[in-house]
């Protein structure tokens, strides 16, 4: 429906697991982990009983680590690429960032920390509609609910194009010597607000995003922690809020060898300009921790209006987080993502 206007102002990508896509969550978390460097990779199939070969695919690969700077602080740095395919236009966004931050000490005794981090990122994207005009339905084509392949399709003016982006990002994360954590951080994304507008003559900017994040651990007893985490974007007239926990098995071993299990339940609330707060998805998690590596698991039960559209109609998600420790010399600063 959109290409009856040639203009699209939706929502970017998300992660139902987004505590394991941090730099496209919050660029002041580039370089915030417990070992030198990050590889992280996620995976995103949407709508696929719905849609079948149409189906809604994102991708999503990063890398960072930090360096330590002075007695306590670290500097991050960081780079990420996305892609997301979606619908019948087979309509894709593509974008490559560099991360980078500073994580500065505030306060803290033995055992304890608190970090104030803060970040920023700058990339380059691209929106394409991978098929042809000739390809597509046009409301131009349909006359009276009927639909007239002889009729002329419309035209495309620009059927991808390249833009600019900048974001920044605060971060404030604490570690307590009982093993608890907590964090909190807020995120600007598409500042410069560039043209993404699929028209040759009219300009359409992409509406800055905002976004709220906090989480942390409760040790319930030595191998047994809740994982509460919440997130809220804001872009445009579009809102989303996720909420939920899991619970953490420690099984044994410790910081870089730790290995654990985790199972959670989330809720995804939504809204829009043209539809009130309304429940989206029950989001079921689990994740497995061995040594460095972290493989995560959801599956997005749809409990919205769409699902009058088939059964088993949301989403799966993958990730994987894999962690370089080498030559640690300080020992655990940040909460464990």
């Amino acid at each position: 429906m959109f290409l009856i206007s040639l203009n699209l102002s939706g929502q970017d990508i998300h992660f139902s697991q987004f505590y394991m896509s941090p730099q496209t969550l919050n660029p002041a978390m580039t370089g915030v982990m417990n070992c030198n460097s990050r590889f992280v990779a996620n995976l995103r199939n949407q709508w696929a009983s719905v849609l079948g070969s149409e189906a809604y695919n994102t991708f999503s690969f990063g890398y960072d680590q930090k360096k330590p700077v002075g007695r306590d602080d670290y500097f991050g740095i960081g780079a990420s690429v996305f892609a997301d395919v979606a619908g019948a236009t087979r309509f894709g966004m593509m974008q490559g960032k560099l991360h980078i931050a500073y994580s500065k000490k505030m306060g803290g005794e033995r055992g304890t920390s608190h970090y104030l981090s803060i970040g920023a990122d700058v990339g380059v994207g691209q929106w394409a509609i991978r098929k042809g005009a000739s390809e597509l339905r046009w409301s131009s084509q349909h006359s009276n609910g009927q639909y007239d392949p002889d009729v002329a399709p419309g035209v495309i003016g620009m059927p991808n194009f390249l833009y600019g982006d900048i974001g920044i990002g605060l971060l404030w994360f604490s570690n307590f010597k009982e093993g608890s954590s907590f964090y909190a951080g807020v995120a600007a994304a598409h500042l410069n607000r560039p043209n993404v507008s699929f028209s040759n003559t009219d300009a359409v900017p992409l509406n800055s995003k905002y976004t709220f994040h906090a989480g942390g651990t409760l040790a319930m007893s030595n191998s047994v922690s809740l994982v509460p985490n919440i997130v809220a974007l804001v872009q445009g007239p579009h809102n989303q809020l996720n909420l939920g926990s899991s619970l953490r098995f420690d099984v044994g071993g410790s910081g870089a060898d730790a290995q654990g299990w985790q199972a959670g339940l989330w809720y995804r609330l939504s809204s829009s300009s043209v539809s009130s707060i309304h429940s989206d998805a029950l989001i079921f998690t689990t994740r497995f921790d061995t040594g460095t590596y972290g493989l995560g698991f959801s599956y997005d039960y749809n409990i919205s209006k769409l699902q009058e559209g088939g059964t088993l109609n949301g989403a799966f998600e993958l990730s994987l987080i894999y962690l370089i420790c080498g030559n640690e010399k300080r020992g655990v600063y940040c909460p464990r993502f």
